[in-house]
């Protein structure tokens, strides 16, 4: 088996070095089942040194011109060598105990994709604390899976065309239904593994406001929906800020 772990990497030179760091630890769990891996990371027309770090830390790195998360994925996943791909945020910190539940729901045989429960970094953020936990709450219940940790069947992600680029946000909303669609076509399942929760950064919770996220919000349901298509009304994923 062969695993490609693809990350999309706009600007992230300050945490992408111990994402990395990380993700090449927690991968022990692959080589002790006797699988092999690789780390791409999808330079997303980043102008620091993004890819610098990619390449230093031994990842492979592939250009991806059009500032897109979903198109960025996408990129990383036609390069990709492996059977499943495993989708990882720039800034967020997988455990070796978390790959390893990834190999056992492969090795079952009974799931197409999955993803995980999320857990934010230490540090006084009630807020986002609460976020996650209701986000944990309807990932398991809804089987929807956090773009920051999705794992799939390489062959299915592609036969589904990968992730929408008409989406600048929920991009992976979008792909969990048709994945639910597809897997109960094939008589497998969706999996949301919640032993050992992703980490990730809480960089979000202090560089916007409450009140940029709830204009953000309110704007969405109001305009059922449209603000997701649109890159500039999707501030938070596209701005800079880091």
């Amino acid at each position: 088996m062969n695993i490609s772990i693809v990350i999309p990497a706009f600007n992230e030179e300050r945490l992408l070095g111990e994402t990395l760091r990380r993700v090449n630890t927690a991968a022990a769990a692959f080589v002790r089942r006797g699988w092999q891996f690789e780390v791409l990371v999808c330079d997303n027309n980043s102008t620091d040194r993004t890819a610098e770090i990619a390449r230093t830390a031994g990842a492979r790195v592939v250009f991806e011109s059009f500032n897109q998360i979903a198109r960025a994925r996408n990129t990383g996943a036609r390069e990709a060598h492996g059977d499943w791909l495993l989708f990882i945020d720039a800034d967020s910190w997988p455990s070796a105990e978390l790959f390893a539940d990834v190999v056992a729901a492969i090795d079952s045989g009974r799931y197409l994709a999955g993803g995980s429960t999320v857990a934010l970094e230490p540090g006084p953020h009630w807020r986002g604390r609460l976020v996650v936990r209701l986000w944990n709450g309807l990932s398991r219940a809804r089987r929807l899976l956090a773009g920051s940790f999705i794992f799939c069947e390489t062959s299915e992600f592609r036969q589904l065309g990968g992730f929408s680029e008409k989406h600048f946000a929920a991009e992976e909303i979008e792909l969990s239904a048709r994945l639910k669609k597809r897997a109960r076509e094939t008589g497998r399942r969706i999996v949301i593994l919640t032993r050992h929760p992703l980490v990730t950064s809480a960089r979000k919770m202090y560089l916007y406001s409450s009140g940029e996220y709830a204009r953000f919000l309110l704007k969405t349901v109001l305009g059922g929906g449209r603000t997701l298509y649109s890159r500039d009304a999707c501030q938070p994923w596209y701005d800079g800020r880091r």
